[in-house]
């Protein structure tokens, strides 16, 4: 008994740390970034933090991703929007793209945090050494699969915001009236889309295509060029 409450803890600790850093620095660097940038929201609602209780959506953070792991599904998920007065920027065309990207943008950087950190791991005891390399190997995951996902240039999604930014006008307005079914559409692409391609015999698999490639690839350069 007490060897498999071990296992299952060792099990939540490997996947769930990794998750609630990349979440919670995620959100935190939005209501930084906007906050530089003259809106003063999220200070004030209490959402600059690192509290991950701040930042983290109940079912979407936590239920959602933890019943498509054990399916052995996709990894999709979401935490608790960091508001954001966008007519508060002090330019606010060109502030959106940078209070969009620092989320993405620090998840990236996270993950060269765990890259490097795995030089670590030989002069790691020997109780925790499994321990920390699998922290850091999912951390890197996570934190790589979040920057991509999140820069797919639909609305709401940071990529979304930043293409919304730095697009001609005609062409940002059109996109910026996805914001409403743009969570939709990527439920379809991710989870409908396959399904549908299993039954007439095609690859749809959009997720393999938009985010496990480039997570895949962006890691591998990671691991050669950082790594130990």
């Amino acid at each position: 008994m007490m060897g498999d409450l071990g296992g299952l803890l060792f099990g939540i600790t490997i996947w769930a740390i990794p998750l609630i850093f990349a979440v919670t620095l995620h959100e935190a660097a939005h209501g930084y970034a906007a906050k530089a940038c003259g809106d003063d929201t999220a200070d004030r609602l209490g959402r600059i933090s690192l509290n991950p209780l701040k930042h983290i959506d109940p079912f979407g953070t936590i239920i959602l991703p933890g019943m498509l792991l054990a399916l052995g599904g996709v990894m999709f998920g979401w935490a608790k929007p960091v508001p954001v007065n966008f007519n508060r920027l002090r330019n606010p065309r060109r502030d959106m793209v940078i209070v969009a990207a620092a989320g993405p943008a620090m998840n990236l950087a996270l993950a060269v945090i765990a890259v490097l950190a795995v030089r670590l791991v030989p002069v790691m005891p020997d109780p925790v050494r499994g321990w920390y390399f699998l922290n850091l190997d999912n951390a890197i995951y996570f934190n790589l699969l979040l920057a991509v996902f999140n820069m797919i240039p639909i609305p709401p999604l940071d990529g979304g915001r930043v293409a919304v930014g730095i697009l001609p006008a005609p062409l940002a307005w059109r996109l910026a009236r996805l914001e409403k079914a743009g969570m939709l559409i990527l439920i379809a692409a991710l989870f409908l889309f396959p399904m549908l391609g299993n039954q007439i015999g095609m690859d749809l698999d959009v997720f393999r295509w938009l985010v496990q490639g480039p997570v895949d690839a962006i890691g591998r350069f990671l691991v050669r060029a950082l790594g130990p």
